[in-house]
């Protein structure tokens, strides 16, 4: 397992080792979510962006 800390609360993170990158996790204690940024070696994470919907437009 890997581990890191949620951006928002702190609280660990723990991901399993075959992480990709681009790959979305969610913080167990908060909800949010982020991105893995990278994965060979360490584990660092960026808040996930937003997803927006167009409705068609």
């Amino acid at each position: 397992m890997k581990n890191s800390n949620c951006l928002v609360c702190q609280s660990a993170i723990e991901v399993e080792n075959e992480v990709f990158v681009g790959e979305i996790v969610e913080c167990s204690d908060c909800g949010e979510e982020h991105e893995v940024v990278e994965a060979n070696g360490s584990l660092t994470l960026e808040l996930a962006p937003e997803i927006e919907e167009s409705w068609g437009e």
